[in-house]
C-alpha cells in the first residue's frame, strides 16, 4: 500500500480497458471489436488473434505468468482455472502464446458444479466463453478473462449468461416505449446499479478459535457481550487504525481494478463496515461485486484480520446486507426514473414507474425468491433489513400523484399549485422530498428503486435478473397496448391510471416491522413468504416459468434447476451448521463446563471439610450440572433428527427450517447459559466481548 496514491493516475491501471485497446489495437481491429459490442456480432477469429496478441503482451509487462476464465457457477462465488502461457520451443526453451481461440473459448471441467439435472455428474464438459462487453484484467499474477459458462449441450450454468440476456431484453422493450414518445435517438437502454456492500471484520487469531466461523461463517453460540449496539457509538463513528489501513489497502486494489469504490464507513454493529460503489452498468456492477467480496477477504488477509461476509455472523447485533440500487437510463445518460421538467417528460416517467410498480406486485413472490438464503433468514425482517414482504415505498407526494391519477381529481403540490394529471398538461412531479424508509424492501429514492433484501453474501446477478425481465414484461404490455391505440394520449392516461389502481397494494410508505402491517399485508393479499423454506418452492411457479422462457431469459429446464440448486444449498447449508454445532457442543463447550463442575466440587469438599459455607459453589453446580444435561440431550436429539432428513428437496427445506434449526436454538441456548456460568479461562473459544471488541 502506498503512502499516498494518484488515483487518477492508478485507476483502472490493471484493467485492459478500452482506452487501452485504442493504444495497442490497430484501429481497423479496435473498430471490429467496437462492431461486435454494439450489434452483438460475432469476432473472426483473426480479430481475436489480434486482441489476444495485445491482451498478452500487456499482461506479461504486468508481471502475469497465467491466463483464467474467469466465470460465476450456480455456487453464488466465481471460479477460475488457470494456465500459464508458456509454448515449448522444443530446444528445451519456451516462448509466451496466447492465441484467439484461448481467449474466446475454454473448457474447465463442469462435473462438480452445481447443475440441478442439467447434466449428469460424469459428464465433465462445461464451457467458458468470452464475454466481450467485460474487460479482461490482471490480478495475483494472472490475466483474468470475463466470461460466461455453459453445458455441453449450450444449457447456460452460470449467473452472468442469464443477466446478459434479460439486459437486452428489458433494452428492446424500452426502446418501444421511448419510440412511442418520439425519441428516436436512444440505440439502447441500460440498467444501472449500485450495490452497497457490509461486511464485519474481526482478528485472525481470534477467527482461527471459532470452529463455527470456520466452517459456516456465523457463529453457532455465543452469549451476548455486555455492550451491544445500544449506545449506537459504532454508526459512522471514527475508523480504528487497523481498519483504516485494510480500507485504504483495499481501495487502492479495487480503483487499479478499474472498480468505483466510493463510500466506506463504520455500520451500526461493533466491527461492521461499508463500502459502496458508484454506479455502473448493471453487468458491470455485478462483475465488480463479486471482486469486490474475493478482495476484500484477501486484503483482510493481509491485516491480520478476516471479513465476513455473513448475513448474520453474530446474534444480537445486527447482520449484513446488499442493497441493490436499480435504475434505467438511456445510451446518452438520461435517467428514465427522473421526473421532467415538461408535461410530456413526466408522462413518460409515469409510465415507467407505473411499469414498475405492477411488475413487482405481480411477480412479488418471484422478487422474494432471489433474495431466498439461509443466510438471509437471520436477518430479514429484523431491525436492520425489511420484511419478507414485498412493497415498494414512493414517499408521500409521489404516493399523492398516484393517488391523485388513480381518483381522477387535481394534485396540489407542497407549493399548493393545483395540478391537473395528464398527458398533454402534466406539470412537474416532485423528485425526492420524503425521507427514505429503511423498512421498505423496495423504495424509491429520487431516481432509483433501492432493493434493500439481498444478503451481504450473495450475488446480486438473481435479484437483478428478476428487475430486468419483470420490467421487461410490463413494458411490453404497455407497448402493445399504446401502439394500437388510435388516441395516444388517451390511451396512456387510461393505462397509467388502470396501472396504479390495480396495483395500488403494493404501494406503502408505513413501518414494515409493525405487526399492524403485516396483517394489513395480509388483508391486500400480499404475500409473506417469511423463510427460504416458504420461499423457494414458488420460485419454478408456472408463473415465472412462463415469465422467464416467454422473453429467453432462461429455458424451463435451466430455470427449474436453479429452484433445485437453490433449495439443495439452503439444505446443505443447514446441515452443515447443525453438524459444527453439535460437535462444538460435545468436543468443546460440554468438557470445559464439565472441568469447570468437576473443579467446583473438589472446592466444596475442600470447603466443607473447613465448615466453611458453600452456597454458592453448590447452587452454580447445580445450574452447570443442569445445563450440561440439557446440553447433551439437546445435541443427541439433533444427531438423530438429521438422520430423517427427506430425500425430496421441497420437504427437505421445511424439515430443515422446523426442525433442525429449532433444534439448534435449542441446543444454542443451554451453550450459550453454560458460558455465562463457567469461568472464562475455561472457557474453549473467544467470546463475543472478546471478538466485537478487540
Amino acid at each position: 500500500m502506498s503512502p499516498y496514491v494518484n488515483v487518477p493516475e492508478i485507476f483502472g491501471t490493471d484493467v485492459f480497458n478500452e482506452a487501452t485497446m485504442k493504444q495497442r489495437l490497430e484501429p481497423e481491429i479496435y473498430q471490429a471489436w467496437k462492431h461486435c459490442i454494439t450489434t452483438g456480432s460475432a469476432l473472426s477469429l483473426e480479430v481475436a488473434n489480434e486482441i489476444a496478441e495485445a491482451m498478452k503482451l500487456w499482461a506479461t509487462e504486468k508481471g502475469a505468468t497465467h491466463f483464467t476464465h474467469w466465470f460465476q457457477p450456480m455456487t453464488g462465488i466465481t471460479a477460475e482455472k488457470h494456465d500459464s502461457f508458456i509454448c515449448p520451443t522444443g530446444d528445451g526453451r519456451v516462448i509466451m502464446e496466447f492465441s484467439g481461440k484461448e481467449l474466446v473459448q475454454g473448457e474447465p471441467d463442469a462435473s462438480s458444479f452445481p447443475s440441478g439435472g442439467l447434466r449428469a455428474t460424469f459428464e465433465a464438459r462445461g464451457y467458458t466463453a468470452w464475454d466481450p462487453t467485460a474487460f479482461a484484467f490482471v490480478k495475483d499474477g494472472s490475466l483474468y478473462i470475463p466470461t460466461c459458462f455453459f453445458s455441453y449441450n449450450g444449457a447456460a450454468l452460470d449467473k452472468k449468461t442469464p443477466l446478459l440476456r434479460s439486459l437486452d431484453e428489458l433494452s428492446r422493450e424500452a426502446l418501444r416505449i421511448l419510440r412511442l414518445f418520439g425519441d428516436t435517438q436512444t440505440h439502447r437502454v441500460r440498467v444501472s446499479v449500485g450495490p452497497e456492500q457490509e461486511y464485519f471484520l474481526i482478528p485472525k487469531a481470534l477467527y482461527a478459535q471459532r470452529e463455527d466461523l470456520r466452517l459456516t461463517g456465523r457463529t453457532l453460540f455465543g452469549a451476548p457481550a455486555p455492550k451491544g449496539q445500544e449506545l449506537e457509538d459504532h454508526y459512522f463513528g471514527t475508523i480504528r487504525t487497523r481498519v483504516t489501513n485494510f480500507m485504504r489497502d483495499l481501495d487502492e486494489q479495487l480503483w487499479r481494478l478499474g472498480i468505483l469504490a466510493k463510500t466506506k464507513h463504520n455500520e451500526v454493529a461493533p466491527c461492521q463496515h461499508e463500502l459502496a460503489t458508484i454506479y455502473s452498468d448493471a453487468a458491470s456492477a455485478c462483475d465488480a461485486n463479486q471482486l469486490v467480496m474475493d478482495i476484500m477477504k484477501k486484503c483482510a488477509a493481509k491485516h491480520d484480520l478476516v471479513c465476513l461476509l455473513h448475513e448474520k455472523p453474530f446474534a444480537g447485533v445486527n447482520g449484513s446486507g446488499k442493497h441493490n440500487n436499480w435504475s434505467m437510463c438511456t445510451d446518452s445518460g438520461k435517467n428514465l426514473f427522473s421526473p421532467g421538467q415538461t408535461p410530456r417528460q413526466n408522462a413518460q416517467f409515469l409510465v415507467f414507474l407505473a411499469a414498475f410498480v405492477q411488475g413487482i406486485d405481480e411477480y412479488q413472490d418471484f422478487l422474494r425468491c432471489t433474495v431466498a438464503y439461509a443466510g438471509n433468514d437471520h436477518r430479514l425482517g429484523a431491525n436492520e433489513a425489511p420484511p419478507a414482504i414485498i412493497s415498494v415505498f414512493l414517499g408521500d407526494e409521489l404516493t399523492a400523484v398516484v393517488n391523485s391519477i388513480i381518483d381522477g381529481v387535481n394534485y396540489t403540490d407542497p407549493e399548493k399549485r393545483m395540478m391537473r394529471i395528464g398527458v398533454d398538461v402534466l406539470p412537474s412531479i416532485p423528485k425526492d422530498t420524503t425521507d427514505r424508509n429503511r423498512t421498505s424492501p423496495v423504495a424509491f429514492t429520487g431516481n432509483k428503486f433501492e432493493f434493500r433484501m439481498p444478503g451481504s453474501s450473495q450475488s446480486v446477478a438473481g435479484p437483478n435478473i428478476a428487475l430486468n425481465t419483470i420490467m421487461a414484461e410490463e413494458l411490453g404490455k404497455f407497448a402493445d397496448i399504446l401502439e394500437s391505440a388510435e388516441d395516444f394520449g388517451s390511451a396512456l392516461q387510461k393505462l397509467v391510471c388502470d396501472a396504479f389502481t390495480a396495483h395500488r397494494r403494493i404501494i406503502f410508505n408505513g413501518n414494515g416491522y409493525s405487526e399492524g402491517w403485516k396483517q394489513e399485508a395480509q388483508q391486500r393479499g400480499l404475500s409473506n413468504l417469511a423463510s427460504s423454506a416458504q420461499a423457494l418452492p414458488v420460485y419454478a411457479s408456472e408463473k415465472n416459468v412462463e415469465l422467464v422462457t416467454k422473453h429467453g431469459i432462461f429455458s424451463e429446464a435451466e430455470f427449474r434447476a436453479r429452484s433445485e440448486i437453490h433449495l439443495e444449498a439452503y439444505c446443505k447449508v443447514i446441515c452443515i451448521e447443525a453438524r459444527t454445532a453439535a460437535d462444538m457442543a460435545m468436543h468443546q463447550i460440554l468438557p470445559a463446563a464439565l472441568r469447570y463442575t468437576a473443579d467446583l466440587t473438589d472446592a466444596v469438599l475442600k470447603k466443607k471439610q473447613l465448615g466453611a459455607s458453600c452456597h454458592a459453589e453448590q447452587a452454580l453446580i447445580s445450574r452447570l450440572s443442569a445445563g450440561t444435561d440439557g446440553l447433551y440431550d439437546k445435541c443427541q436429539t439433533l444427531l438423530a433428527d438429521l438422520t430423517h432428513i427427506p430425500t425430496e428437496m421441497s420437504e427437505a427445506a421445511g424439515y430443515c427450517r422446523n426442525t433442525i434449526l429449532a433444534d439448534m436454538d435449542a441446543l444454542r441456548a443451554d451453550g450459550d447459559l453454560l458460558e455465562q456460568l463457567t469461568d472464562k479461562q475455561y472457557w474453549p473459544y473467544p467470546t463475543y466481548s472478546d471478538l466485537l471488541y478487540y
